[in-house]
């Protein structure tokens, strides 16, 4: 069965959608080829751009699914990367908020979707948006673990306390076996006296919960998106692709670990 991991983190510009496409990638096109579902859940689409697929194009998306009720089977496109499929986002998604408040079971409608098709994949990835609003809830309440993108900046710590309380709530009283896959340094300057006391802090804070794995400052990151390229086929030997697939294999190796273990206790 596969494994859903929301990417969220309340403060935009963290990184949250350069990790959700191209961490997706990096798991779809390494370690054997994953199969990969990216659930693009922000109005501004910009993950489902970042993958060549045009968000004014798309004939069904997770507007659809979320508004119409249509299968997200339906509303599945191919991306530049066999392994990679995408459940599509555009503007008219900033509707949705209003449109979900009014239905009976609204925190729960993404859990249903993705439930009939969580089989199909070995990773099911959400891009949220950078807002706590009903979509990202939907989001958390359908995932089993959160990854948290943390830019190495000054207010780094203070941004992720809203979201822990957030899913605190939701552990309480949606999804009790929601789980933090793990806190991402984003951004990061190794030359910078500031990136490297930050990726100390959250190491005393969450300890095993901070990846190993931190991606810097590159250019490539940057540019991919607008090529419509993860960055791993923009440019492979950058320091950013080399980054998000290291990441992919410590999420991957976290995961066998997991695995293993709970198979053990069994």
């Amino acid at each position: 069965m596969g494994k859903i991991i929301a990417i969220a983190n309340q403060k935009g510009g963290v990184g949250k959608t350069t990790t959700a496409f191209n961490l997706g990638a990096c798991l779809a096109t390494g370690l054997r080829g994953k199969r990969v579902l990216l659930v693009d859940a922000d109005p501004q689409a910009n993950a489902t751009s970042g993958l060549g697929v045009n968000p004014q194009e798309l004939e069904a998306g997770i507007f659809e699914c979320l508004v119409d009720g249509l299968e997200a089977s339906e509303a599945i496109s191919d991306t530049v990367i066999d392994k990679l499929k995408i459940i599509g986002s555009c503007n008219d998604l900033v509707g949705a908020e209003g449109e979900l408040m009014k239905r009976r079971g609204r925190e729960r409608i993404l859990t249903n979707l993705l439930e009939p098709i969580k089989d199909m994949y070995d990773y099911i990835l959400i891009d949220c948006s950078p807002s706590l609003g009903i979509i990202t809830i939907n989001a958390l309440t359908a995932a089993d673990s959160v990854l948290i993108p943390v830019q190495a900046e000054y207010f780094a710590l203070e941004g992720i306390s809203q979201l822990l309380n957030t899913i605190r709530i939701i552990k309480r009283q949606l999804k009790p076996g929601l789980e933090i896959e793990g806190f991402l340094l984003t951004m990061y300057d190794a030359r910078l006296r500031l990136a490297n006391q930050i990726y100390e802090e959250l190491k005393d804070h969450f300890g095993d919960m901070v990846f190993s794995t931190v991606i810097p400052r590159n250019i490539k990151l940057s540019e991919s998106p607008s090529h419509g390229l993860p960055v791993m086929l923009y440019d492979p030997d950058s320091r950013g692709a080399i980054a998000y697939a290291q990441l992919a294999r410590e999420l991957n190796n976290r995961n066998k670990t997991k695995k293993a273990a709970e198979t053990a206790k069994a």
